[in-house]
């Protein structure tokens, strides 16, 4: 059990990564600290390669954030509504989250995109106004891999420098990361559960 986590990423090797990062910033199963913390436990062990990692990673992290960025530029800020009020549930967000980030996104500008992918509350539900607001792909596509890049090199890196000591509290460091997984799951049954759609407003006049 303790070694169970690690063992999974690293039999799921690059394609692993890429998937479990690009679901992660859609819906929560495995926080991306985690896994490219794990990561980079795994380069130290000289299982994976730090750049390969980092590139895969971060293509991932980008192609999730495309599917809310894809999301807000289809459907506009009406239909949004609707689509939020029929399947929001899933993805644990309501209304007020999307006004919330639009209001966000308009007063501090496209380089919020950039800037939020150190925020671990905030680096998803950014790409929505984003793509509300019809910002350009290629930007908006620069902006998420660039500040993406930026961050999971950072929790590889971390993840690198405590190997020796995971490695040494391995048992201890697996079912910790076990409970951080369960927690987080947990908390997502949970909003899947309670979710109730808030009333989206009916005069909406943005496209």
């Amino acid at each position: 059990m303790h070694d169970l986590i690690i063992t999974a990423i690293a039999k799921g090797g690059y394609l692993g990564i890429f998937l479990l990062m690009a679901i992660e910033n859609i819906i929560p199963p495995i926080p991306s600290e985690v896994i490219m913390g794990l990561g980079g436990v795994l380069v130290a062990r000289g299982q994976m390669d730090f750049v390969t990692l980092l590139v895969v990673g971060t293509a991932g992290s980008t192609a999730g954030n495309y599917f809310w960025f894809w999301i807000g530029d289809k459907y506009g800020y009406r239909r949004l509504g609707e689509f939020v009020e029929k399947r929001g549930r899933w993805f644990t967000i309501d209304f007020e989250d999307v006004e919330k980030a639009a209001r966000f996104f308009k007063r501090h500008g496209q380089w919020v995109v950039f800037v939020l992918r150190f925020s671990p509350f905030l680096r998803t539900i950014v790409s929505l106004p984003a793509g509300l607001a019809h910002m350009s792909l290629w930007r908006f596509m620069l902006f998420t891999f660039a500040g993406s890049a930026i961050w999971n090199a950072l929790l590889i890196e971390g993840g690198r420098r405590i190997a020796p000591l995971y490695e040494r509290y391995q048992a201890l460091a697996g079912w910790l990361i076990a409970g951080l997984v369960a927690a987080i799951v947990a908390w997502y049954v949970y909003r899947v559960i309670t979710w109730k759609p808030r009333e989206t407003p009916p005069d909406a006049s943005e496209d």
